[in-house]
């Protein structure tokens, strides 16, 4: 093998997200059931926290700022953390590659804050505790799509190349408008809403996977795309350079 040659063709930032996730479901593992459990009802999203009575969950006050974010490091089990990691390392890279790592970040940010917004609109009574980086993964996917398809880009069929993640993106109007683009967003809000529907389980046992999030981070992706991008409509610079690992 080359010695120049990466194990791994990832940029920094997705590997340091997926190890970071994955420690800290390491660690978790390495805590008694009741310490864990209180873990989880302090760090994850709970609806209801938001309700008068909310205080008295583990957290009390401050839960209700930070929780909104701390969800997403969280992950039921080792499936659902898989499931999530492979999500990012596939969509997550090309956001990374266009973006670099300091906008990468602000987007896993505001898609988890973006989901938890969903959840809450959607079940603002629920008790359960709702965790998991999906609605920050699906912020990533949704931001693929809005460059990824143009002719030329890293999903167009052609293959992927330096260039491919630097191309100009059209405006939001003129994604709707491209047919590969749509037909990438409409299989993912079919999926989540059959899976939603279903309630199939995904994040532990008695877990069920939480769609409404899932389409909050997306649709946060789909409209931070443009405030974010760093690819201007008359230019086709890179971000600073993204190391890879």
């Amino acid at each position: 093998m080359n010695q120049n040659e990466r194990m791994f063709n990832l940029p920094r930032v997705v590997t340091w997200m997926a190890g970071l996730l994955l420690a800290v479901h390491i660690i978790r593992l390495l805590f008694p059931v009741n310490v864990d459990l209180y873990v989880q009802f302090t760090l994850g999203f709970i609806p209801l926290r938001y309700d008068e009575a909310g205080v008295f969950f583990p957290g009390g006050f401050a839960s209700r700022l930070f929780s909104p974010l701390t969800y997403a490091s969280l992950h039921g089990d080792f499936f659902h953390l898989g499931v999530n990691l492979l999500w990012m390392a596939s969509f997550g890279t090309a956001v990374a590659r266009r973006f670099g790592a300091t906008r990468f970040l602000v987007l896993f940010v505001c898609g988890a804050l973006g989901g938890a917004l969903a959840h809450y609109l959607a079940l603002s009574d629920d008790a359960a505790v709702m965790v998991g980086a999906s609605a920050s993964i699906s912020a990533l996917t949704a931001a693929t799509a809005r460059f990824a398809f143009v002719p030329g880009g890293p999903l167009a069929g052609m293959g992927a190349d330096e260039r491919s993640y630097r191309l100009p993106a059209p405006t939001f109007l003129q994604t709707l408008t491209n047919s590969r683009a749509m037909f990438f967003i409409g299989i993912w809000f079919a999926i989540n809403l059959i899976f939603g529907v279903q309630g199939t389980l995904i994040g532990g046992e008695g877990a069920s996977i939480a769609w409404q999030a899932h389409i909050g981070g997306f649709v946060t992706g789909l409209l931070l795309f443009s405030i974010l991008d760093p690819v201007g409509p008359d230019r086709g610079t890179m971000p600073h350079e993204v190391g890879t690992i």
